[in-house]
C-alpha cells in the first residue's frame, strides 16, 4: 500500500535563482496530475486557487471511514480533507512533511541549484536540483518550476521510485467553493493510517 497524500507543490513565490524568492502571485488553474510510486501510477484532476488544492482521483483512496475520490488541501488550516459523501463527513488529517509543500521550496530543503531552462506540459519551466533533509534522511529531487505562475510542474526523486508531473494545465479562475467544506458535512479527525491507496 502506498501513501498518497497531497501530491502537488504550488508556489506563491518562485525562486528564479538561488537566494531569490520573489514572484508571480496566486495561480488559479485546473490540470491533470500523474503520480508514480514504486512502479504504480495514480491520476487525479487538480483544481488550484492560490495555496488551496482540490484533487479528484481517478480511483478512490481507501480510508478508515470508507473510500474517498476527493481530497482538499488547506495549508492555511494545516489540514487536508478526504470527502466521504456516503457519511457526509470530511476525514481531517494534518499536513505533514510527506504532504508536499505548497511552495516551490520543499520541506527540509538544504540546497537548491538552478540547472537550466526546460518545458513540462507544454509550459516553460526552470529545472532545479534540490536537496532536502527530513528526520535525518537526505533526499535529492529534480524540480521543474513554471516560469510564469510558479507552479511546480514536475518533481522527481533521484533516490527512490517516486515522481509527479502535470500532463496538462489550463489557467482559469476556480470557484472558492471547490476548497470549502461541503454544506451539511461534519469534520472528523483521522488516525495515522489515512490516505492509503489500494
Amino acid at each position: 500500500m502506498i501513501a498518497l497524500v497531497g501530491v502537488v507543490a504550488l508556489s506563491t513565490t518562485l525562486p528564479l535563482a538561488e537566494g531569490n524568492d520573489t514572484v508571480p502571485a496566486e495561480a488559479e488553474f485546473s490540470g491533470t496530475l500523474v503520480k508514480r510510486v514504486d512502479g504504480k501510477k495514480y491520476q487525479a484532476q487538480v483544481f488550484a486557487k492560490g495555496d488551496r488544492l482540490r484533487l479528484e482521483y481517478k480511483y478512490a483512496i481507501r480510508t478508515e471511514l470508507g473510500f474517498s475520490a476527493i481530497e482538499i488541501i488547506r495549508p492555511d488550516l494545516g489540514e487536508r480533507w478526504y470527502v466521504l459523501p456516503q457519511q457526509k463527513q470530511l476525514l481531517v488529517l494534518p499536513i505533514t512533511d510527506d504532504t508536499l509543500s505548497m511552495r516551490a521550496e520543499l520541506a527540509g530543503e538544504t540546497s537548491r541549484t538552478a540547472v537550466g531552462d526546460a518545458a513540462v506540459a507544454g509550459r516553460a519551466a526552470l529545472l532545479f536540483d534540490v536537496q532536502v533533509e527530513r528526520q535525518g534522511l537526505h533526499e535529492r529531487f529534480y524540480e521543474w518550476v513554471d516560469v510564469e505562475i510558479g507552479v511546480v510542474l514536475k518533481l522527481v526523486s533521484q533516490d527512490r521510485n517516486w515522481s509527479f508531473e502535470y500532463e496538462r494545465i489550463r489557467l482559469s479562475p476556480q470557484s472558492t467553493r471547490y476548497f470549502e467544506k461541503p454544506p451539511g458535512y461534519r469534520k472528523r479527525p483521522g488516525g495515522m493510517n489515512q490516505g492509503r491507496e489500494e
